[in-house]
């Protein structure tokens, strides 16, 4: 499933082509996604206009404008194999690309369930082969929104910090590793990289989370935003079903420290251990024996 580094490649890829721009057309191809879409949804998103493109954790959100001038916000999360697809009026359609490397771009196409026509003649779509993703839209602030309301600080944000962590970590007998993987504890953070953090911060992922203390707390608060920050730079990664707007690719699992390297030798200079992995509440994690305390 596409996490924050691969949702905010998404972001910064379609950002530029359509804030500002009116939906001239916008046709759903079915009635749901992993849930129903809302009631008058095309009639809402005809005519109306992107104000501003933003992401919150994993979730897409296009700050709208209808035909009325009334606000709202449009909803999107990718799930495990959603995807935009981005034609632009002077390039001509673009290949689609590949969700999987199997798949083919034709194969693809009998997917788009969503698609959206703008002013100047670009032409977005929706795919999801699994229709584990949805959309969404709501008015008022985010608080408005059963999805958002309960999510916790961004892990790049200023409200992510020490002291946070630290507060939220306090009493929590579960293993580090789950912990940031709520949502609402730091919102955003998936398998990948927090086996990624956790290696570079040197902590098990099986540690209790109220055992952290202070000096791990602040390795793991750098770590993280060190490891989103370059997962970012490197356009997210792609294992399986991930691929950017134009079908390209993210080259982050280049970068992979530990995750998905179980058996193999630890990158740490002088550390002789054998990478493992172990199974926590059904993910897998992979670390360090010996970097890793």
């Amino acid at each position: 499933m596409p996490e924050l580094p691969e949702v905010e490649t998404v972001r910064r890829g379609l950002a530029p082509h359509i804030e500002g721009r009116r939906i001239t057309d916008f046709t759903l191809h079915r009635a749901d996604l992993r849930f129903p879409f809302p009631k008058d949804f095309e009639k809402r998103m005809r005519g109306a206009q992107v104000k501003s493109f933003n992401r919150r954790a994993k979730y897409l959100l296009a700050e709208m404008q209808d035909k009325t001038g009334t606000p709202f916000t449009w909803l999107s999360h990718l799930g495990m194999t959603g995807r935009f697809m981005l034609s632009l009026p002077q390039a001509g359609n673009l290949e689609p690309g590949a969700y999987a490397h199997e798949v083919t771009a034709q194969t693809a196409q009998k997917h788009i369930h969503v698609e959206m026509r703008f002013d100047d003649g670009t032409h977005l779509s929706f795919a999801d082969p699994r229709r584990f993703g949805f959309m969404d839209c709501f008015s008022g602030d985010m608080s408005s929104s059963s999805f958002l309301a309960a999510l916790g600080p961004e892990p790049l944000g200023n409200d992510f910090n020490e002291a946070t962590l630290l507060a939220a970590a306090r009493g929590r007998k579960t293993p580090v590793k789950n912990f940031l993987l709520d949502q609402n504890v730091v919102a955003g953070l998936g398998n990948i990289y927090v086996c990624e953090a956790l290696f570079m911060a040197g902590i098990s992922p099986r540690r209790q989370a109220t055992n952290l203390g202070a000096k791990r707390i602040a390795r793991l608060v750098r770590a993280i935003r060190n490891v989103l920050a370059r997962a970012i730079e490197a356009g997210g990664s792609t294992l399986r079903d991930f691929a950017h707007e134009d079908g390209s690719m993210g080259y982050f699992q280049h970068q992979f420290a530990v995750y998905g390297r179980a058996g193999e030798a630890c990158s740490v200079p002088d550390c002789s251990a054998r990478l493992k992995r172990l199974v926590q509440s059904g993910r897998s994690s992979f670390y360090c024996p010996a970097c890793q305390k």
